[in-house]
C-alpha cells in the first residue's frame, strides 16, 4: 500500500530565545535537514540535547531526522516521550500527528488511527490530521471488508444447512412406495367389502 498522502510534519525552527551556540547549532541541523542530509542534522541536534536535554525543539527536529533515516524506534521513543509527558500544546498535538505518520508507514493502521484522533482532541482544527484519519479509516476498510464478507457468508451456509431434509432421497422413495402399497391394500379390501355387501338391501328406518 502507498502512503504518499501521509505527510510528515516539518522541522520547527527555534521560537524560544536559546544560547547563541545552541540557536547556531539548531539552525545548521536545520539546515542539513533542508538539504536531506539527516545524518549531519541527526549530529547537530545530539550536539544541543547533550547541552540541553529538556530542549523540544530539538527532540520534535530529531525524531523527524531519525524518520528519514528510518530509524523508527528511536524516533518513535522522543515521539512517544513528546506526546505523553510535555503538557504543552505547541508541540504535543505535533508529536502525536508525527507518530500517527510513522504508524501508518509502518502499516499499523488502528495504531496511527488512535494517534490522529488524539491529535485532533488535542487540536480539533488540525486539518491534515482530519485528512489523514480520514485516509487511514479508508485504508483499514479496504483490509477489512473480505473478513467481514467471509464471516457473512459462513453464517449464511450455516443457516441454510439445517433446513435440509434429514431423510436422504433412498429412504424418501421407499417411503413413498410404501405408501403406494397401503394405498392399493386399502383400495383392495375396500373393493372385496363391496362385493361382500353388493347384495345387501339398504336397511329401512
Amino acid at each position: 500500500m502507498k502512503y504518499l498522502g501521509f505527510l510528515l510534519l516539518g522541522i520547527l525552527t527555534c521560537t524560544i530565545s536559546f544560547s547563541q551556540e545552541e540557536n547556531k547549532e539548531i539552525e545548521t541541523g536545520n539546515n542539513f535537514y533542508r538539504r536531506q542530509q539527516y545524518d549531519k542534522a541527526e549530529t547537530e541536534y545530539r550536539k544541543v540535547l547533550e547541552s540541553s536535554p529538556g530542549n523540544r525543539i530539538v527532540k520534535f527536529n530529531l525524531a523527524n531526522a531519525l524518520i528519514k533515516q528510518n530509524k523508527t524506534a528511536d524516533a518513535d521513543k522522543l515521539l512517544t516521550e513528546l506526546s505523553t509527558k510535555e503538557n504543552t500544546t505547541d508541540i504535543r498535538p505535533k508529536a502525536t500527528y508525527n507518530q500517527g505518520v510513522l504508524l501508518t508507514q509502518q502499516k499499523k493502521l488502528e495504531e496511527s488511527i488512535e494517534a490522529y484522533k488524539e491529535t485532533l482532541r488535542i487540536d480539533p482544527n488540525d486539518k491534515e490530521a482530519r485528512e489523514n484519519l480520514q485516509k487511514a479509516l479508508l485504508e483499514l476498510k479496504k483490509k477489512t471488508p473480505p473478513k467481514k464478507e467471509d464471516d457473512k457468508k459462513k453464517k449464511k451456509d450455516q443457516q441454510k444447512q439445517p433446513p435440509k431434509p434429514k431423510i436422504s432421497p433412498k429412504e424418501a422413495q421407499q417411503q413413498l412406495k410404501l405408501l403406494e402399497q397401503k394405498e392399493k391394500e386399502v383400495q383392495q379390501r375396500l373393493q372385496k367389502n363391496s362385493s361382500k355387501t353388493g347384495n345387501a338391501q339398504p336397511k329401512d328406518w
